[in-house]
């Protein structure tokens, strides 16, 4: 289970409430039919400077404008107004450690009946302490899922569309209550597509392989970071391409990322290791390099945070 804490306070129908305001009814729409598209993003809590930084915040909500115009919902706020809206909700909240940020766009009408227009949409957000989203991120055990992902025909895979992860809720379950700390999920044509609910990076002979934005994935935004990461300051070959079953068992090494999960190594799939059974170089010298940018540690990528805290505060 993850670490976390409790937040105090949410962004709800156009103001910041304490959190036990923040409710709605069981007719709402979302509710019951799924219609609602979130998005998760991380801040990051630097002792040394007392600043909490945001990670990529711009981007997490441009995704999520461009989510919520995939199910019609419309969203009375820019991407730098959410990003202003958010801000004022931390420092109301005043962290001084790691957090978790979940922004929900939603159908709100209390009704019945299975449609996206002529309904009313909303929007609210919460941030709350938060650890590790997987406990095991030096080594997991993972085995493939019996489920398939949602195609993007059926569900569109780069909007996070709430509905569609009731197929990532029941992939994590059945990896859990088998013994695994997550699953790999297939695409219907027999390729790798991801986790239950985060990318996925393969290594062979130095070179590092991830599925396509084409292949029913997420297009991640820790996804593209570590991408933009590992070509331009570890030097490396990253391609994306389908990626065979059987690839997997015979790579170098595994790991997965993602908001909540980060940069995971994968150790071990079912019953074979993947490379030495540890987490490889390369996983390891890319998850050191985020956490260090992420934290704040490397100038050049500094323009990816937003601090919280006025200047004023960190001295």
């Amino acid at each position: 289970m993850a670490e976390q804490g409790k937040p105090k306070f949410a962004f709800f129908e156009g103001k910041i409430v304490p959190i036990s305001e923040a409710r709605v009814g069981v007719m709402t729409h979302a509710l019951n039919y799924g219609t609602a598209v979130f998005g998760g993003l991380r801040g990051y809590w630097n002792a040394d400077e007392n600043q909490l930084f945001v990670f990529r915040p711009h981007d997490h909500f441009e995704r999520l404008v461009q989510s919520a115009g995939l199910i019609r919902i419309n969203l009375p706020y820019t991407p730098q107004q959410l990003v202003d809206l958010l801000n004022e909700l931390l420092r109301q909240e005043g962290f001084h450690e790691n957090v978790y940020v979940r922004p929900l766009a939603y159908k709100s009408t209390e009704m019945i009946g299975v449609r996206l227009h002529d309904v009313d949409d909303e929007f609210t957000m919460f941030a709350l302490p938060f650890g590790r989203y997987v406990e095991k991120e030096e080594g997991l055990h993972v085995g493939f899922s019996a489920w398939r992902r949602v195609e993007d025909n059926a569900i569109p895979a780069r909007g996070k569309i709430s509905g569609a992860y009731a197929n990532s809720a029941l992939i994590k379950s059945d990896a859990l209550l088998s013994g695994y700390d997550e699953a790999l999920v297939l695409n219907e044509d027999g390729t790798i597509s991801e986790s239950s609910a985060a990318n996925i990076f393969m290594v062979r002979k130095g070179v590092v392989y991830t599925p396509p934005v084409s292949g029913n994935v997420l297009e991640g935004i820790t996804r593209r970071s570590l991408i933009t990461l590992m070509r331009e300051e570890l030097g490396l070959e990253v391609v994306e391409r389908d990626i065979d079953r059987t690839e997997v068992y015979v790579s170098d090494e595994m790991f997965l990322c993602g908001t909540g999960v980060q940069v995971a190594a994968i150790t071990r799939v079912e019953h074979r290791n993947i490379g030495t059974g540890k987490m490889g170089a390369i996983t390891e010298r890319t998850r050191n390099l985020f956490f260090d940018v992420v934290k704040g540690r490397v100038e050049k990528y500094r323009e990816w945070l937003t601090p919280v805290y006025s200047e004023e505060r960190v001295r």
